[in-house]
C-alpha cells in the first residue's frame, strides 16, 4: 500500500483584494473632494486614480481565480442574498417616496414639472427589456460553446445598458435646466433618488459585464465554470425588474395630477 503525499499551503494571499479595496477607498475621496471640499481638480484625479485601482485590482483578482482558483458553484447563491439586501436598500426609497406623496398630496400637483416625458420612460423600460434577453442569449450561446456569438450578444447587452445610462443622464439635465433639481420640492428630491440609486446600480452591472467580457475573450472562462456568467445574468435581470417598480413610481405615480 502507497501513500501519496498532498500538499495542502496552510497560508494563501493575494494582493488583489487589497487593490479593489484601496480603489473603493479612492472612490469616496473623489466624491468628498469634487462635491463638499470644492476641489474638482483633486476629485477628478482621485476619480481617475480610482478606476485604474478598480479596473487592475478586478482584472488581477479575476484572472487568479481563473488560473488558480477552484469554482464552488456558490457565486448565484451569493448574487441572490445580495439581491435580498439591495431590496432593502431600495424599500427605503419607496417608503420615502410614499410618505412625500401622501404628506403633500394637496401641492404634489404643482411639483410635477412640464417636461417629465412619461414616453421617455417607456423607451427606457424597452431597453432594459431587451437588455435582459441578450444576456440571456449571450449566456446561452456560452453554455453550447459558441463563443464568439457570447461575446457578441454580451457586447449588445452593454451597449444597451450604455444606452440606457445615457438617456437617463440627459434627461436629468434637461429636467434641471427646467428648474426640476434635487433638493427643489418633495417630488424632486425623491424622483432623482429613485432613478439615482437604480442607475448606479445599472453602472455597476456595466462594470461587471466588462469584467466578464475581459475573461471570455481571454479565454480564462471554460465551460464548466459559468458560476460568474449566471451571477453577471442573475444580477442584470434584478436590476431589469427593479426599473419596471422605479418607472411605476417616479415616473406614472409621481407624475400624475
Amino acid at each position: 500500500m502507497t501513500s501519496v503525499a498532498v500538499h495542502h499551503p496552510e497560508h494563501e494571499t493575494s494582493p488583489w483584494p487589497l487593490v479593489t479595496g484601496l480603489g473603493v477607498v479612492l472612490c469616496a475621496l473623489a466624491l468628498l473632494a469634487y462635491y463638499p471640499w470644492r476641489m474638482p481638480l483633486l476629485g477628478l484625479v482621485l476619480g481617475g486614480g480610482t478606476l485604474a485601482m478598480l479596473a487592475v485590482g478586478l482584472a488581477g483578482w479575476a484572472r487568479e481565480f481563473f488560473t488558480h482558483g477552484t469554482e464552488e458553484g456558490l457565486g448565484p447563491i451569493a448574487v441572490a442574498a445580495f439581491i435580498v439586501s439591495e431590496v432593502m436598500i431600495f424599500g427605503t426609497v419607496f417608503a420615502a417616496f410614499w410618505l412625500g406623496r401622501i404628506d403633500h398630496a394637496e401641492q404634489w400637483a404643482s411639483f410635477i414639472p412640464a417636461n417629465l416625458d412619461l414616453k421617455l420612460a417607456l423607451w427606457l423600460t424597452l431597453i432594459l427589456w431587451a437588455s435582459s434577453a441578450t444576456i440571456v442569449l449571450a449566456e446561452r450561446a456560452f453554455a453550447r460553446g459558441n463563443r464568439g456569438a457570447s461575446q457578441f450578444w454580451l457586447v449588445a447587452t452593454f451597449a444597451l445598458g450604455s444606452l440606457f445610462v445615457v438617456l437617463h443622464m440627459n434627461e436629468w439635465s434637461h429636467l434641471a435646466a427646467g428648474g426640476f433639481r434635487l433638493g427643489t420640492n418633495i417630488y424632486a428630491t425623491t424622483f432623482y433618488g429613485l432613478t439615482g440609486v437604480h442607475t448606479s446600480h445599472v453602472v455597476v452591472g456595466l462594470a461587471i459585464q466588462l469584467l466578464l467580457f475581459g475573461v471570455l475573450a481571454s479565454g480564462l472562462m471554460k465551460g464548466n465554470r459559468i458560476t460568474l456568467f449566471r451571477g453577471a445574468g442573475l444580477y442584470w435581470h434584478f436590476v431589469d425588474l427593479m426599473w419596471l417598480l422605479v418607472a411605476a413610481n417616479a415616473y406614472v405615480i409621481g407624475g400624475t395630477r
